[in-house]
Formats: structure tokens, sequence, C-alpha cells
């Protein structure tokens, strides 16, 4: 869903699901198993934004997604364009809201988790919470459903962490199915997927500043059956 009328122009890669495209930036779905962006070595080439610039070159990257979060993402168009989305992301005006589907039952409705985290070389590419030496992370968090055994959470990040979401929610003992750096064993095996997804993205348009909004939702019941 969006709220603007901008004309849309012709999507700009076959075979990925485009949500809006125009001469500024493209707006898309990004499946859970793929880099946003190429890593290092042969085997992390593939990507895509590697995919969107074999078809425009001029295409960049605004932010990141981890390669096994699905969900929304937006992509700059030319240099102008990729520098005033750049600058929303680092104002932190742009919304960003995810669903996770997380080990165990929550018993508070809402709440937030404030933990500082760095970087841990010595078991990369993981991050740690570190609360003398860490940067500052906050996550807000609200129920969605309690079942049997999991939990569907609503989060957003209020910094933007690398791993931030995983990291906290297996610090406060509810780690995101699927997940295989953080999770148990037997939460891993849970789901063939990370259970993460961003489902919904504002930002201003960096062409005419009005407030595009797109939501996706997920709510990972092919797991739940």
């Amino acid at each position: 869903m969006k709220e603007t009328l901008t004309p849309a122009l012709p999507c700009p890669c076959p075979g990925l699901d485009v949500l809006y495209a125009d001469r500024d930036c493209v707006v898309l779905l990004k499946p859970s198993g793929i880099h946003s962006v190429p890593g290092v070595g042969e085997d992390k080439q593939d990507s895509i934004l590697t995919r969107l610039q074999a078809f425009d070159p001029s295409i960049h990257a605004v932010h990141r997604l981890d390669r096994d979060t699905s969900g929304v993402m937006v992509f700059g168009r030319h240099k102008e364009a990729i520098s005033h989305l750049g600058k929303q992301f680092q104002a932190r005006t742009v919304d960003k809201r995810y669903t996770a589907l997380v080990a165990g039952i929550l018993q508070d409705d809402a709440g937030e988790i404030e933990l500082a985290m760095r970087y841990a070389p010595e078991i990369k590419p993981r991050q740690v919470v570190d609360l003398q030496l860490g940067k500052p992370a906050r996550t807000l968090w609200q129920v969605i459903q309690r079942f049997s055994t999991t939990t569907l959470v609503a989060l957003e990040p209020y910094t933007g962490r690398t791993h931030q979401l995983r990291v906290h929610l297996q610090a406060i003992g509810h780690p995101i199915l699927g997940d295989s750096l953080y999770a148990p064993e037997n939460w891993q095996q849970a789901s063939p997927r990370l259970c993460l997804h961003a489902n919904e993205l504002a930002f201003d348009h960096p062409g005419t500043g009005q407030r595009m909004r797109y939501l996706s939702a997920e709510n990972f019941s092919s797991i739940l059956s």
C-alpha cells in the first residue's frame, strides 16, 4: 500500500517483486535467502543490488536487510536520490516496522529493549550485548498473537544496529525461529527460514517530497501450520 499518486515507471528488473519504480527510486520485496548487497567472496556476489544494477547500473542501496530477512526495501536511482534517502535513514525519519515469530510466550503485551551492542570479531559475524563497550540500541515490541509455544510480535527498531532485532530478542530469552546465529538448535530447526520480515517502510520521496508508505503482510502461517 502507498500514500502517493506519483506516476510509476516500468519495473527495472523482471523477476523481482517490485512494488513501485520511477526515475528516482525503486521499492521492492526482498525474499529471504539473498543478500541485499554483494558481500566478500565469490559465493556472496548474487544480491538484490547486483540484480538491479544489471538493468540500471546507477541504482544503489541506501539501507540493508540481513540475507535471511525478507521484506520491503527502497533503492535510489541517481546520486541526488541516493543522498536524499540516505540522509533520511541517518536522521531516523524513515519508519521501519518488522514482524517476527519468536520462541516462547511473551507475558507482557508490549515493551522495549534497550541493550547496547557491539560486533564480536572473535565469533564473527555475530554481534553481542555489551553494556560497557557497545553502541546504544533500542527496540520497541508489541505482541500480535500468542500461540502454544511461540509469539508473533511487531518490532520497531529505534536504532539500526546490525542484527539488532535478532540479538535483542535472543537477549530477553525469546530468539527468532530459524535464526542460525542466535537461536538454540531446537529453535533453529523449528523453521526452514528466519522468521523475520520487514513489513512496513515509510519515507519521503526523494523527488517530490511526498510521504511514501509500503506494507507487506507476513504472519508465518506456513511455519505454524
